[in-house]
């Protein structure tokens, strides 16, 4: 059944069908905090994370706690007039870390310009991610370092990337050797409104058929900024790339365990040679599209309060507190360190430089370039003439 039949959010004909859908969705952790032994689709990913140990889960929880905390502090320095712009990733940290958790350090992620969660996990410090959004730089941080492209505002343009830097992995011969330090793998983040863009259907097209190491990880958080996913498509998402020959897998995207392991699972068929995968991380986005967006305009506040209860933080600390793993010391102790470094965010923030105008030319291209020298020239002498008439104007 398409899902625009299925009637309003909250309704009984929506609430069966999502039970229906997820039967074919992965899921490891419950939102109870329960970790129930695999059965159904979910077997035949539990051998990913059967080395996950309980020292690993309560880093997963730090690592979502400080992301959060994090997204909240930048949310407030956009408020206060800190930064330009901010686009939170509240309630989608489980499928970051989970995924950026699953990356080995000679892999590729191209991000969209939500995935604070991977940029921690990929070393990318936060305040480089602030500096963009305030203006102060065009980047701010090294994609050949932390193996983590720039952000990318132009909605699916990543993926081509990601396809054209996979397609170059093969050909450098770092695909399907067995060696666990050399073959890598691309993954390639996207949101469900990017789904219905061209530029992600060119990206399938062309890994489909060069059969490149790329994992497209789509985040369904349920809005396209105003649109509902409902209005986007007919089909789960995780069911359109078969019509391209990819595999596709829906993963639940609050289950930082399941991510962690739908990730790794595709990954490695993508270094040992086996081709892309498409994985739909089904989440929610409980906040603003971006600080410029009121979601309280179309969306009803009952659909926000039942994801709540779906929250991918809560559930690991009650997994990890029913289960002996974590105590109240742990848990305070990640909250101050999260306060501490939210505190240290702001300060650094606000000291950040404004960049000379033009160093906007900077880093365009890896050498020199005639055309853009002369426009930097021309640029600068146009600043010059604007400097002398004011300081005619003063005498």
């Amino acid at each position: 059944m398409p899902d625009t039949d299925v009637g309003p959010a909250g309704s009984p004909d929506r609430a069966a069908h999502v039970d229906r859908e997820a039967d074919t969705m992965i899921q490891m952790l419950t939102p109870e905090g329960e970790r129930p032994e695999p059965t159904g689709a979910a077997l035949e990913y539990a051998a990913y994370v059967e080395d996950v140990t309980d020292d690993d889960l309560r880093g997963m929880y730090r690592d979502m706690v400080i992301v959060r905390r994090f997204d909240a502090e930048a949310t407030a320095l956009q408020r206060q007039g800190e930064l330009g712009l901010w686009a939170s990733l509240l309630g989608q940290e489980a499928a970051q870390v989970g995924s950026g958790r699953a990356l080995r350090p000679q892999d590729f992620a191209y991000p969209t310009y939500r995935e604070h969660g991977v940029a921690w996990c990929r070393g990318v410090p936060p305040t480089a991610l602030l500096g963009l959004y305030r203006g102060a730089s065009l980047g701010g941080w090294d994609p050949a370092e932390h193996g983590f492209a720039l952000y990318t505002i132009v909605i699916g343009s990543q993926t081509l990337h990601a396809t054209g830097y996979a397609m170059g992995v093969q050909r450098d011969h770092a695909v399907g050797t067995g060696e666990p330090d050399r073959d890598a793998a691309v993954i390639a983040y996207l949101g469900d409104g990017a789904t219905s863009q061209g530029d992600v259907s060119e990206a399938l097209v062309f890994s489909a058929v060069y059969n490149a190491p790329v994992v497209f990880f789509c985040q369904n958080n349920q809005w396209a900024i105003s649109e509902p996913n409902t209005r986007q498509t007919r089909v789960p998402l995780f069911k359109r790339s078969s019509g391209f020959g990819i595999p596709g897998v829906r993963v639940d995207g609050n289950d930082v365990l399941a991510t962690l392991a739908v990730t790794r699972a595709a990954t490695e068929r993508a270094r040992s040679g086996g081709g892309p995968t498409f994985v739909e991380a089904y989440t929610y986005r409980m906040g603003a599209h971006t600080t410029s967006d009121d979601p309280s305009r179309y969306r009803i506040a009952a659909e926000v309060e039942e994801w709540k209860l779906k929250d991918p933080i809560a559930r690991v600390k009650a997994y990890l507190a029913r289960s002996g793993a974590a105590d109240e010391d742990f848990f305070a102790e990640v909250e101050a360190e999260a306060k501490q470094i939210a505190t240290e965010l702001r300060v650094t923030c606000r000291a950040l430089p404004d960049p000379p105008p033009e160093s906007m030319f900077d880093d365009v291209y890896a050498e020199p370039h005639a055309v853009l020298d002369a426009e930097r020239e021309e640029y600068l002498a146009y600043r010059a003439g604007f400097a002398d008439d004011t300081e005619e104007v003063r005498t």
